[in-house]
């Protein structure tokens, strides 16, 4: 017998923090004044925003090996449920030129911004890979080794492959390569990495089946992640042994300080969930983090559209990160208001079919 699925609450909140993150780091970099963004609080303000998207990239390559799993234990067919978690890669892909369109038409926005390379044009195809990859291997143990050798070839292979002389390729493809300016805000190498190290994680997830074992293991990814990070940034002490890696962009070190600070984080959003009392109370974290995409898809338009634009880089700094608090109350009173809607629509739609 299968054991019964269910909603771990904690990713959820960790899913909810990356949202918050990712508000932060929008609203802070469009509305606040020239002036201010010389200073140092600003720059460590798009620091911590920095971790927004490496977060949730991570927790689909999570969602994609317990997705994945969970499909293939109600249907006894891998393939099939591979293939499943592929084709919602798909659909993100698909969803990333609808959101430019959106953009184009909100915001009177150039036409050529729909080739523009953002994180749902990344995370997509990085989740048919990974699904790929789940799919390609049939234990747990071997997959653990491909998502690993994933990771890491992505990881080390992206200062080289960023320095390829590439230029006869078309820049919108390019855009997917190494940066290309001003099409690409994101790339596949390192960003893809990502994925395939949150399906790392979220293959070991899946094989806790009681609350002691997965104590257990999100205890070690606490230590773990702490000392990969720590070692990550020991070893961008020393010299690089590639001849073009930049420490922010392509740097290896960096992307493994990145990957044990969200193993750690998945550790900690463990014990915040099962503190007393904390499975019973209802969390925001956790309200943002079930609507995600939608939060993402609303609040982009809103941060840099034409409807804010007479406020775009006119607040000091602390009235940005009080414009901050304040567009987060709001974005949580529209993921309840969503939820509710969807709600009252599927009990309707139930209705009509049972009529």
């Amino acid at each position: 017998m299968a054991p019964p699925a269910f909603r771990r609450g904690y990713l959820d909140w960790l899913r909810g923090l990356a949202v918050l993150i990712m508000i932060e780091a929008h609203l802070i970099d469009s509305w606040t004044r020239s002036p201010d963004r010389e200073s140092q609080a600003f720059q460590w303000s798009m620091t911590v925003g920095g971790l927004g998207a490496p977060l949730f990239l991570f927790l689909a390559g999570v969602s994609v090996a317990m997705s994945a799993a969970s499909k293939a234990r109600r249907s006894a067919d891998e393939r099939a449920a591979s293939n499943t978690v592929a084709r919602r890669g798909l659909e993100i892909f698909a969803l990333a030129f609808l959101f430019r369109l959106q953009a184009c038409l909100l915001s009177w926005g150039a036409w050529w911004t729909l080739l523009k390379v953002d994180i749902l044009n990344i995370m997509g195809p990085s989740i048919m890979a990974a699904a790929a990859l789940w799919g390609a291997v049939r234990t747990s143990g071997a997959r653990l080794v491909a998502f690993a050798m994933a990771t890491v070839a992505v990881a080390l292979l992206t200062p080289v492959i960023r320095a390829l002389p590439i230029e006869a390729l078309p820049d919108p493809i390019e855009a997917y390569i190494r940066p290309v300016q001003p099409l690409s805000n994101f790339v596949f190498l390192p960003w893809m990495a990502f994925v395939f190290a949150g399906a790392f994680a979220g293959v070991l997830i899946d094989t806790t089946r009681t609350p002691p074992t997965e104590s257990r293991l999100n205890l070690r990814f606490a230590i773990a992640g702490t000392v990969l990070a720590l070692a990550a940034l020991a070893a961008s002490r020393l010299p690089s042994p590639y001849a073009n890696s930049y420490f922010w962009t392509t740097s290896p070190a960096f992307f493994f300080l990145r990957v044990g600070i969200l193993v750690a984080l998945i550790g900690v959003a463990y014990a915040w969930y099962r503190r007393p009392g904390g499975e019973a109370k209802w969390s925001p974290l956790q309200q943002l983090g079930r609507t995600s995409l939608f939060i993402y898809w609303i609040h982009v338009e809103m941060v840099y559209g034409l409807m804010t634009r007479p406020i775009h880089k006119t607040f000091s700094l602390p009235a940005a990160w009080f414009a901050v608090f304040a567009f987060t109350l709001f974005m949580l009173v529209c993921s309840l208001l969503k939820e509710r809607i969807a709600s009252r629509l599927t009990r309707a739609t139930s209705g009509v079919r049972r009529a």
